[in-house]
Order: structure tokens, then sequence, then C-alpha cells
């Protein structure tokens, strides 16, 4: 019995050790090490094609139009729309409802940017690559978007109602107990 507690305690302090020295759980070091085997992967898969200088000067470029051109846009569309929301009486978390779904919106369109808004030469790449003409991506993703947006709307109305219903229950609660300290004894 005591080599079986001896031998979990041993088993505990391996694992204390690990998370000590990884920082995390045996979880999340295993599915990190599986993201970099398929980045990898991808990366060797993408780049063994003959247009990798285009590839490499499609992420430079993408780096430096994020750092240098979104960000700024960006934060500054977030903090007016931060400065609306508070102006209006709306709650500040209400503002996630809309920098979700922009963020998904702006991310896919980042990366299937090619797709959406193609080229002359680029189009019959592609065409050629998905089998799909090269007019149908700007649709979907204008399509993808709305729904984004509409999905955020919804659970931003769902939320105000429960907390408005919340809000109505509380607002009873408080009234009987205040009807109920003020009735005189004996009642």
């Amino acid at each position: 019995m005591r080599t079986r507690w001896r031998e979990r305690a041993r088993r505990a302090r391996q694992l204390a050790a690990g998370r000590h020295w990884y920082g995390e759980g045996a979880l999340h070091l295993l599915l990190m090490l599986a993201s970099f085997a398929l980045t990898a992967y991808a990366g060797v898969r993408l780049l063994a094609g003959g247009q990798w200088p285009l590839v490499v000067v499609w992420f430079a470029g993408a780096a430096l139009l994020h750092d240098l051109v979104l960000l700024p846009l960006y934060a500054l569309a977030d903090r007016a729309l931060a400065r609306y929301t508070a102006a209006r009486g709306g709650h500040r978390a209400w503002t996630w409802y809309v920098r979700v779904p922009a963020a998904l919106s702006g991310l896919l369109l980042l990366v299937w940017f090619p797709l959406i808004a193609p080229s002359a030469g680029s189009a019959a790449h592609y065409e050629a690559v998905t089998g799909l003409p090269a007019g149908v991506f700007l649709p979907r993703w204008l399509l993808l978007t709305a729904a984004l947006f509409a999905l955020s709307a919804v659970a931003l109305s769902c939320r105000t109602a429960a907390s408005r219903r919340a809000g109505t229950g509380a607002v009873r609660r408080r009234r009987r107990a205040t009807k109920q300290r003020s009735a005189p004894p004996g009642d």
C-alpha cells in the first residue's frame, strides 16, 4: 500500500517538475507540438512549389501592412466604438459584440484576400486549383461577414433580454422586501 502511495507521490513530483519547467500541462505541450508539426508541414508544402518567392513577399508584406497600416486603423476604430458606446449609455462590454465579428471578418479577408479580390493573372491559377470560378469568393465572404454580425446581434439581444429579466426580478424582490419591512406588525 505504501509503495503505491510513494509511486503516486513520485509521479506527482515529476508532473509538478514538468509543469514548473514548461509552465503548462502535458496536454498543452502535446497540442503545441502537434500545431508546430502541422505548421511545418504546411510551410514545406507551400514553399515547395515554384512560387515560394511570392509566398515570402506575401508574408513580409502582410506583416508590414498589418503593423504599419491596419493596426493603427483598427485601434482608432475600436477607440471610437468604445467612446460611442459609452456616450450612448451602453455598457462597455457591448463593444465586444462588434469587435469579435469585425476581427473574424478582417482575419478572413486577410487570409483569403487573393481569392476575394483576385488579380487577372492569379484568377486562372485559383480557378484551376479550387475548381470554382473566381467570382464566388467575394459574395461568400460578404455573406459570412453578415452572418457573423447577425449572430453577434442575436447574442447581444439575448444578453440584454436576460439582464433586463434579471433586473426586473431584482426590482420586484426589492419592492416586496420593502413592503414587508414597511408593513405594520401583526398584519
